[in-house]
């Protein structure tokens, strides 16, 4: 990978808001659903304080899945957005609608980052997509934004700033939340987190998210 616009290059990632799985903790790859009435809110708010932050977007890139594109159109940014396959949830296979707690009853020591899913992605392959989606996003320039999923946020994050994927399992992303990965402004051949799972709540000021 190469890092000719590190310089210029910060990557927003805004995890989808509140779907009904979300609530019970079951895990939601493929299955398409929509955001609930509070998800809805959960994207309207923080859409409002990114929209005050005064950001130009020069890429949106979005899942596929429409509790992303939802995200994306109630931040309202959709009109620019284009689809990107690489940004949906990891595809648990045959764990698909599961809790882990249920999970964890037929194998106590499953860990995702680790095992994967029977009949879904392994780790190696969830792993390679991120990767591959990162080589593209360091050909391009200025900020991205990215609507997306929680666990696959947490590979992203991982592999971006060049950690195993089982590390991936300490980055926790909350619905309608919004992460920055860019690079160290005095060494750009680093790639760093500069914000990690803000909420509308606390979300970070105009000044530190255009700081450059």
């Amino acid at each position: 990978m190469t890092t000719s616009h590190a310089d210029t290059l910060r990557v927003f990632f805004i995890r989808h808001g509140e779907t009904e799985w979300a609530i019970s903790s079951r895990h939601t790859g493929r299955t398409d659903l929509p955001l609930t009435a509070n998800g809805e809110s959960e994207a309207r708010a923080l859409g409002s304080h990114i929209l005050n932050l005064k950001i130009h977007f020069a890429h949106v890139l979005t899942s596929p899945l429409q509790r992303a594109r939802q995200t994306c159109a109630l931040v309202g940014l959709d009109s620019v957005a284009k689809i990107e396959p690489d940004l949906v949830e990891w595809d648990y296979g045959d764990y698909e609608g599961k809790r882990s707690l249920d999970i964890h009853q037929e194998r106590p020591d499953w860990n995702v980052f680790r095992d994967g899913c029977p009949h879904g992605e392994t780790a190696a392959q969830i792993s390679r997509r991120a990767d591959q989606l990162i080589a593209r996003l360091f050909a391009l320039d200025g900020n991205v934004a990215l609507f997306s999923h929680g666990q696959f946020g947490g590979v992203l994050a991982a592999r971006w700033i060049g950690l195993p994927l089982a590390q991936a399992q300490h980055f926790l992303l909350g619905t309608a939340s919004l992460s920055i990965l860019g690079f160290n402004p005095q060494h750009p051949e680093i790639p760093v987190i500069d914000l990690w799972n803000a909420s509308s709540h606390n979300i970070l000021s105009p000044a530190a998210a255009s700081r450059r």
